[in-house]
């Protein structure tokens, strides 16, 4: 049976690490495209959290802001997850001791918590309060959660970037 130590080291020896750890191009281009990918997932993110606060977008559905949006959410966390994923691998052991690292992926595991939340229990009765321009309080606290959890991933993953060893 595999156990994670050896999962890790499967990826970190890959042919496929050692190219994004010694190319000059490759890691940075892949982190240009996560971060790029994780502006669009927290920007898309912050503008249905601030309709379900009722500060923006007060005149239109609930249901409009997030159908319109949430394709785009998606398909950028795909990218995000797949473009972080290569990052890691590239050196997975300091990333799985770095402590913004592992809290980053903390914080993005209850903010899809938040997310779950809310769409089985907030949003059960949704078509009764869609066009309010102050949804209910759980909707409220639920895209107020979700603000706060997003940007605390932000900072986190900047100070990965700062807090990584050397070497």
């Amino acid at each position: 049976m595999l156990h994670l130590k050896d999962i890790i080291a499967f990826f970190e020896d890959s042919s496929l690490a050692d190219a994004i750890r010694e190319n000059d191009l490759l890691f940075p281009l892949i982190e240009s495209v996560h971060v790029l990918a994780i502006c669009l997932v927290v920007g898309s993110i912050m503008a249905v959290d601030l309709r379900l606060l009722g500060l923006a977008w007060a005149k239109r559905p609930v249901s409009g802001v997030t159908r319109g949006i949430l394709p785009l959410t998606w398909g950028a966390f795909a990218v995000a997850v797949a473009s972080g994923f290569l990052m890691f691998m590239s050196n997975a052991t300091k990333y799985l001791g770095n402590g913004y690292f592992v809290a980053k992926l903390v914080l993005i595991a209850v903010a899809g918590v938040n997310m779950l939340i809310f769409h089985f229990v907030s949003a059960r009765d949704q078509p009764r309060w869609d066009n309010q321009a102050r949804p209910p309080l759980s909707a409220r606290l639920a895209g107020g959660i979700s603000l706060l959890l997003w940007i605390a991933v932000v900072a986190c993953g900047r100070w990965i970037g700062f807090t990584m060893p050397v070497g």
